[in-house]
């Protein structure tokens, strides 16, 4: 666990829930670390999904993740709800830097801070591609500073 000053819900855009499941947690009887990942992959990709600007299936813009980090407050297992906040700190020309709090289900200071930049490129070709404006407006909408 990281000391210092936790996000709280309203640094965050934007929430989703989440529900553990029994083999998210180790040995230790917490969420594995690798789990963490996996729900902010889900959640990113949920809101643009949701939002209709994401086809990750037949797109031609595919985003591929450059840089990510996480950093843990508290621990969190099964069986518990998650509620995740989303928020986005960047958007570039063909990238955006996504954040994630995970919070346990009713709490204000976020278990779990994470990010990720995704570089959004052709899906042929890998190369860089400038974000489409529907795209666009939808990430900006997620742009959120911190208190």
């Amino acid at each position: 666990m990281v000391s210092g000053a936790r996000a709280v819900r309203a640094d965050y855009a934007v929430f989703q829930a989440i529900t553990t499941r029994w083999n998210d947690n180790d040995v230790y009887g917490h969420i594995n670390n690798v789990v963490f990942y996996e729900f902010l992959d889900s959640v990113v990709n949920r809101h643009l999904i949701e939002a209709g600007v994401l086809d990750f299936e037949r797109g031609d813009q595919i985003g591929l993740v450059v840089e990510s980090g996480c950093r843990f407050h508290a621990p969190l297992s099964y069986p518990q709800t998650l509620e995740a906040g989303l928020r986005v700190a960047k958007v570039g020309t063909s990238s955006v830097r996504y954040e994630v709090g995970l919070f346990a289900e009713g709490a204000d200071e976020a278990a779990t801070e994470a990010f990720f930049v995704h570089v959004y490129v052709d899906r042929a070709t890998r190369r860089p591609k400038p974000l489409g404006e529907d795209f666009r407006q939808v990430v900006e909408g997620l742009v959120k500073s911190p208190r």
